[in-house]
Formats: C-alpha cells, sequence, structure tokens
C-alpha cells in the first residue's frame, strides 16, 4: 500500500530527490525510499516537506478511506 505521495509531489512541483535531500538535510537515498514507500518519514518531516513544498500536508499522503 502506497501512504504517500512524495513522489508524485516532487514531479508535480519539479523538484529532485536532490533537491528535498538537500533541504531537509536528509540523504538521497533516505528520500529514494520514501518515495518508493518502503519506509515512511516521521510526521514532523512531512511538516516539514509540506511547508518546505508550500503545500498542505494532506496532499502528501494518500487517503487510507475506501471510496
Amino acid at each position: 500500500m502506497k501512504i504517500n505521495r512524495l513522489k508524485v509531489v516532487l514531479v508535480e512541483k519539479s523538484k529532485t530527490n536532490r533537491w528535498l535531500a538537500e533541504q531537509l538535510g536528509k540523504s538521497e537515498v533516505t528520500i529514494s525510499r520514501w518515495c518508493t514507500n518502503e519506509v515512511q518519514p516521521s510526521i514532523e518531516t512531512f511538516l516539514q516537506m509540506a511547508q518546505i513544498l508550500n503545500i498542505d500536508i494532506k496532499e502528501l499522503l494518500n487517503s487510507t478511506k475506501s471510496p
């Protein structure tokens, strides 16, 4: 199950994993693992990413509720 939409949001914003890694002080490998939903960042990191990307935190998350 894909929990986050980070990969999609980065494409929409024309940003790279490297750019986000630099903004957060994280490695590109970490960002890549988040983008593939292999692991998930903390809620605090989701908030930080939302601020950096100038979006609502909800845009980084897939709905867990079935239609």
